[in-house]
């Protein structure tokens, strides 16, 4: 009796495994939405509907991006965690995601406990301007200012607990210096203060002020990451400027906790490809982000995501940071 109960339990095993089998492989059989929670026209927008577009190819199955915005991500990431883990609702976001546990009271959904990592598409560097007539022309410039002038010394950001912010805390906490953070809605905002001097320097998106600081209207300082922009190349990493700290903002993709392993990988394959597709790298490098390269596995990014929570979060927390 009991040989008997082990080889039923054995079949219908091996018949559940073929019926997933069968399921990854036949995925997808409807179309497939990639929620961004962020407004249209912004840097995980543009990525979404580049690899969106390419996916719809590749899957011969209509990929639809929806924008879900406002509670700077919050509200598109509770959408997403409330979904099947089936693939067929993922969601595109970026640094803040890993933040918001830190800098939001009473937030609905844990980003490691309420999601699947994929993968990361790109790097989104952040960077470090002054007045291109500044005393200031590197890091440790910006230092000996700040042990000598202290409070006196200002950065802008783009809000309260946001990346940019958590940048100039993890500064002052490194360097044992203080500096008074000016938080603006939006780093555009912060560039006419920094041009008249109003701001020592500030932490903005490389993306969005490549271009001036290429044309002269703005000085770089260092740039964040473990590797030098591409688009920037002259301009350090705040590492190779003497601060060890080397956590970036990321384009990077989630699904609904409890996905099966083998859909989660068959989903890091497919959008792995396209990432690596010659037009969409060299679309991710012109916007003035850094491609993944090698691509991450699901095992890799889970566990980078994880720290990135944990670091972000430890300057969040130790400086008392929190979002309007």
């Amino acid at each position: 009796m009991r040989r008997k109960i082990l080889l039923g339990l054995a079949v219908v095993a091996s018949a559940l495994l073929t019926v997933n089998v069968s399921a990854q492989s036949d995925f997808p059989t409807k179309p497939v939405k990639i929620v961004v929670p962020f407004p249209p026209g912004g840097g995980t927008d543009i990525v979404g509907r580049l690899i969106g577009a390419r996916l719809s190819e590749q899957w011969k199955q209509p990929v639809i991006v929806e924008n879900r915005p406002g509670a700077s991500g919050n509200i598109g990431a509770d959408y997403v965690a409330r979904q099947p883990a089936d693939g067929y609702t993922l969601l595109i976001t970026s640094a803040p995601f890993a933040i918001a546990p830190a800098v939001f009271d009473n937030l609905n959904f844990d980003p490691v406990k309420n999601f699947t990592p994929i993968t990361q598409i790109a790097t989104v560097p952040l960077i470090l301007v002054t007045r291109p007539d500044s005393p200031v022309k590197n890091m440790a410039d910006l230092i000996a200012l700040a042990r000598k002038d202290g409070e006196k010394v200002s950065f802008g950001s783009f809000g309260n607990g946001s990346p940019a912010h958590l940048v100039g805390e993890s500064i002052k906490q490194l360097a044992n210096v203080k500096m008074t953070h000016v938080p603006y809605k939006g780093g555009a905002a912060a560039i006419p203060d920094v041009v008249s001097g109003q701001l020592t320097f500030a932490v903005l998106d490389a993306i969005a002020i490549a271009p001036l600081i290429k044309s002269g209207q703005l000085r770089a300082l260092a740039i964040m990451g473990t590797k030098r922009s591409p688009a920037l190349p002259d301009v350090p990493t705040l590492a190779q400027s003497g601060i060890a700290f080397e956590s970036v903002g990321w384009h990077a993709i989630f699904a609904p906790a409890h996905m099966s392993r083998a859909l989660a990988e068959r989903l890091n394959k497919d959008i792995n490809a396209v990432s690596a597709m010659p037009e969409i790298r060299e679309k991710i490098i012109s916007g003035g982000s850094i491609p993944a390269d090698p691509p991450w596995t699901v095992d890799t990014w889970t566990a980078q995501f994880q720290r990135d929570v944990q670091t972000w979060g430890d300057i969040a927390r130790k400086s008392g940071a929190k979002n309007d």
